[in-house]
């Protein structure tokens, strides 16, 4: 194993340090519970906006704290939970006085432990809203889950709901856009190679030199099958194709489409997987009208990608497109 750390122990402690001194403007780092909230604290009379889960997923979600995004995340050790004593703190600086919507990944750790710091919340007088994101269509449930996972769909609507917020929606409000987006967004993934948590020190699992994993998880976790490696046609083809038939879409529809980098992969591939799956839609009369392409919701340095679909209307189109300024994602 070869990685840029001291001790691999301290590898999110130290990872949030440089995170807090690069973006100081944006963001502020707590410890002993660990949670990252937006600089300057909750903003009056706005629904705070929580999230969280295992580190190496990076910029996802700390990345995304700041104006038009979340107010607060709570990242965990690496593919590891946060726990509910680093929820609570976040949940409660989040508030200001309007509520907090918490926005989880359907991971079984991640919902059990919000579901507690919520409960510990409201009995300090939050009132707390949950979503739980489920947009991965590979497998209805894994080694991590009850159901369906929570992956790169999060970013959209963490970014669709904070606008929602940010435009002065209450906090009943902001929870029905959440829903809207996960109602409306799939993904599906691939590894060509897998990652290696640092305190482990060695691969999650063994993929041949000539095999890749159709429908894995952002923490390695099995998919719908391993096959042979075949070109970036077939394999994006192999990706976008359950996505759009379980979103049902038809022709005329707008989406905005996501090809999202799990961490290993060179920005140049992912705008390959981008242009076939956009051919792709294209070809079904499914109109792309909005783009996001790179690495978002990775899995440390997995070599792979992953496809979202958003179904999009004229409130959710203008809400994607309002303003945003967070370490990760701007404009």
């Amino acid at each position: 194993m070869k990685k840029l750390l001291d001790d691999p122990a301290n590898a999110v402690d130290d990872s949030l340090a440089g995170f807090a001194l690069a973006h100081a403007d944006l963001v502020e780092v707590h410890y002993a519970p660990t949670y990252v909230t937006r600089a300057g604290g909750a903003v009056s009379g706005k629904v705070g906006l929580v999230s969280g889960g295992g580190s190496g997923h990076e910029p996802l979600h700390a990345g995304f704290v700041g104006d038009g995004m979340l107010d607060a995340a709570v990242p965990g050790a690496v593919f590891t939970s946060p726990t509910p004593d680093q929820i609570q703190p976040a949940i409660q600086a989040s508030d200001s006085g309007s509520g907090v919507l918490a926005i989880v990944k359907n991971y079984t750790g991640d919902v059990l432990n919000f579901e507690t710091a919520v409960e510990l919340a409201e009995a300090e007088g939050v009132e707390v809203a949950t979503v739980v994101v489920d947009d991965d269509v590979a497998v209805e449930n894994s080694l991590y889950t009850a159901g369906r996972r929570g992956v790169a769909g999060t970013v959209l609507v963490e970014k669709i709901a904070g606008a929602a917020a940010a435009r002065g929606d209450d906090l009943a409000g902001v929870r029905g856009v959440a829903e809207r987006v996960i109602a409306g967004v799939r993904s599906m993934g691939v590894a060509l190679t897998p990652a290696t948590v640092p305190h482990v020190g060695r691969p999650g699992f063994d993929l041949a030199d000539d095999e890749i994993e159709i429908g894995i998880g952002i923490h390695g976790e099995p998919g719908r099958r391993r096959v042979p490696m075949s070109t970036a046609t077939e394999v994006t083809q192999a990706l976008l194709e359950p996505v759009v038939e379980d979103l049902t879409l038809e022709a005329g529809e707008r989406t905005l489409l996501f090809v999202n980098g799990m961490g290993g992969t060179p920005l140049s591939e992912l705008y390959v997987v981008y242009g076939r799956a956009h051919d792709l839609l294209s070809k079904r009369g499914v109109e792309v009208t909005r783009s996001l392409v790179g690495n978002y919701v990775t899995s440390l340095e997995m070599q792979g990608a992953s496809v979202t679909v958003l179904r999009l209307d004229d409130e959710l189109e203008a809400l994607w497109d309002a303003p945003v300024r967070t370490a990760a994602l701007q404009w």
